[in-house]
């Protein structure tokens, strides 16, 4: 498992990523981006601040305009200390005052903005009300691949998360299952990913016997059986960067039935890993996946597209679907989980994350991917 902890970001490397942005957004015809508290303010800046906060919070990016964080005035000091503080301006507003007056004059008055996903619909009202004439996009829409193809730094950081979800998988499968609550072992599963190393825990799925049908099944009550199928989904942040892993195991022997669907899971999950290089599309992913799972007669059931990008936040674009004709290229991570779900009975998924390689995929997660006999 890699351990340690990787060398922090510098204020420089947030200018080249706010430097990357406001060009990406000028080449996109935009006048500038609106960055709100959450994952973007984060991997552009360093600022960690509760997106929940009603008070506004915005950075401001153009290109040839320098960052700009316009900021409550009793948040300044902690803005001052973020990582990328030194890459910016800071300006800040106090209460009474009207922030969205504060913040017009950085503003392209008649300009087309792009607007993070989660900024609050007050605020953006606001902008509208004091500079009627701007029009506002969605991040997602306008720059989808913003934050899709990472840095050797963040490659570290994704490699760490997904070898600490291997070690938490290698110690589950060593637990009783038979005669617990799926509940139990999703509370495993969340100590075992804060042991190595996580710092949040995003989910933990347990879905035993028909449960496993429900891809995100909420872990129950219900009581794990000997002879069901035991679906484990689980995931969070290392180091600021995300991990998503789903291995399928058997509580005893499995049926030949069962041992066949997980081998057509497997091997879908094997041909779509092996398809990714540069230059293929992100829909040809999940055709390769659904091929096989089609050819052996479950088409009907996979449900669900086969993967989803994955960096400071554990589902991001890029999304691997029918209809993405984005490229694939070197420094992109996702997901890539086909699953099998059959109602009332079972499901199976498996799943690693893959990073785009100058010639090819490389998984970031190691596990067996052959089903495991568990107690």
């Amino acid at each position: 498992m890699t351990t340690g902890t990787p060398a922090p970001f510098t204020a420089a490397d947030y200018q080249a990523r706010m430097d990357r942005a406001a060009q990406s957004a000028a080449d996109a015809g935009l006048a500038g981006l609106l960055v709100a508290p959450g994952p973007d303010m984060v991997w552009l800046t360093g600022y960690h601040v509760p997106a929940d906060t009603e008070r506004l919070t915005l950075l401001v990016l153009a290109a040839g305009q320098r960052p700009t964080l316009v900021v409550p005035t009793l948040e300044a000091p902690d803005a001052a200390k973020a990582a990328g503080a030194d890459a910016m301006t800071l300006r800040d507003w106090t209460d009474g005052k009207n922030p969205y007056a504060v913040t017009a004059p950085l503003l392209d008055g008649s300009g087309r903005f792009g607007v993070s996903d989660n900024a609050w619909a007050m605020h953006l009202l606001g902008f509208q009300r004091t500079l009627p004439d701007t029009s506002y996009v969605s991040l997602t829409e306008a720059l989808p691949m913003l934050r899709a193809v990472k840095d050797a730094a963040e490659l570290e950081r994704l490699a760490a998360a997904g070898a600490a979800a291997d070690a938490a998988y290698e110690e589950i499968k060593k637990v009783p299952f038979a005669g617990r609550e799926e509940n139990d072992i999703a509370r495993d599963l969340s100590d075992l990913l804060k042991r190595f190393g996580h710092s949040q825990v995003d989910f933990t799925v347990v879905g035993s016997g028909p449960n496993g049908a429900n891809p995100h099944h909420e872990a129950s009550e219900r009581v794990i059986q000997d002879g069901d199928m035991v679906v484990l989904d689980f995931g969070g942040l290392k180091h600021g960067y995300g991990s998503d892993t789903t291995r399928t195991v058997h509580v005893g022997e499995p049926t030949a039935e069962e041992r066949e669907v997980h081998d057509i899971v497997r091997a879908a999950q094997t041909a779509a890993c092996d398809a990714v290089r540069p230059g293929i599309a992100c829909q040809d992913v999940d055709r390769v996946a659904r091929k096989v799972i089609t050819d052996a007669g479950y088409g009907a059931s996979f449900i669900h597209r086969t993967g989803h990008g994955i960096g400071v936040t554990t589902h991001e674009p890029p999304y691997m679907i029918e209809g993405e004709e984005q490229e694939l290229v070197p420094g992109m991570c996702f997901s890539v989980e086909p699953g099998i779900y059959l109602p009332g009975r079972f499901g199976v998924r498996i799943e690693d994350i893959v990073t785009v390689t100058a010639d090819g995929g490389r998984r970031l997660n190691a596990t067996a991917r052959e089903m495991a006999v568990v107690g």
